[in-house]
């Protein structure tokens, strides 16, 4: 049996399709990244709690983002941090992340985490509405 992260990377792996391990790793590197900066508070701190300790320092040490992201700015964001990544594979990269994140969090903390983000973050973590 793996690690919590090794079985969180096999998830963003099958969820996304990738061929290899590494690319879901990356995947997951931006992505928890982008989203530490677009985090604070209680929020933050809990969802780094509930993935595993990997995540820990992605999403607690980026400096906070000046302003807030809409949904297309911030599958960007991630793109920029992916060498060779386009918007569309970002998006796809952002969705495996984000939905497997949302999966294994407590659905609270998401409700709370969609509210705190901008309008039209849901899809990205793959559901239609606040939870």
């Amino acid at each position: 049996m793996g690690s919590a992260w090794d079985d969180y990377l096999a998830q963003v792996r099958d969820r996304g399709q990738y061929t290899t391990a590494r690319e879901a790793e990356r995947a997951t590197r931006a992505v928890m990244t982008a989203l530490g900066a677009h985090l604070v508070g209680a929020e933050r701190t809990e969802l780094a709690d509930q993935l595993p300790a990997p995540c820990q320092p992605l999403l607690l040490d980026p400096l906070p983002a000046t302003t807030p992201l809409s949904p297309p700015d911030f599958v960007e964001a991630v793109a920029l941090l992916i060498e060779g990544a386009t918007s569309q594979t970002a998006l796809w990269d952002t969705g495996a992340v984000l939905s497997t994140l949302a999966d294994l969090i407590d659905q609270d903390l998401l409700r709370r985490i969609l509210i705190q983000l901008p309008p039209g973050y849901a899809p990205l973590f793959g559901r239609t509405e606040l939870v």
